[in-house]
């Protein structure tokens, strides 16, 4: 087996880089899997934004449901599908911060309405009205005018390193090529699965 073969990364940027020109929406956009300390799941979509050696990394607020679950256990999954290509990707691993370096640079990379939003939301809270929201993104707005808008100090990104990756491709009859990698030290051991 060939050293790319064995090294489910460039695997993943490679059928990244595919979706990227096939996929109409979001090819970045995967399903996030976490739980509670005491193991309750629950699963959302986020975008993923940054994918190297290191690990997959996605941004949010610290103080979501998604934050505070990964704070008490932090542990995740991810799956990506690419409908079009008939391929999904499965991440399980560890979870750690990015740096506050990472985070002030992907926050600044944003749309500036984008960062204003960081600041009005209280992501996964009860909103008591849309007009509430409206309202929280005008005085932000005002606040901040034309200047900078810093990174809210509740809002950060994660990096989920991963010990797990399978790499699903739709074949006929259902007989799915699948393989799974499970990382060994600082390399990888694969193998195939049943479909």
């Amino acid at each position: 087996m060939s050293s790319s073969a064995a090294d489910p990364i460039a695997r993943f940027e490679a059928w990244m880089a595919e979706a990227t020109k096939t996929e109409p929406n979001d090819p970045n956009a995967v399903c996030l899997a976490t739980a509670t300390k005491d193991g309750v799941p629950s699963a959302r979509m986020v975008l993923l934004k940054g994918a190297d050696a290191r690990g997959f990394v996605f941004y949010t607020n610290l103080e979501s449901r998604k934050g505070q679950e990964l704070a008490a256990n932090p542990n995740a999954a991810l799956c990506f599908h690419w409908k079009s290509l008939h391929r999904s990707v499965r991440v399980e691993g560890g979870v750690e911060p990015v740096t506050a370096v990472e985070a002030d640079a992907y926050y600044a990379s944003r749309a500036r309405g984008s960062r204003i939003g960081a600041w009005a939301s209280k992501q996964s809270r009860p909103l008591e009205s849309r007009f509430a929201l409206e309202r929280a993104v005008a005085e932000y707005t005002l606040k901040f005018g034309l200047g900078e808008i810093p990174r809210p100090e509740f809002w950060s990104g994660f990096r989920l390193i991963p010990r797990r990756m399978e790499f699903w491709q739709d074949m006929q009859f259902r007989l799915h090529d699948r393989q799974v990698f499970h990382r060994e030290g600082d390399g990888w051991r694969v193998e195939a699965l049943y479909p």
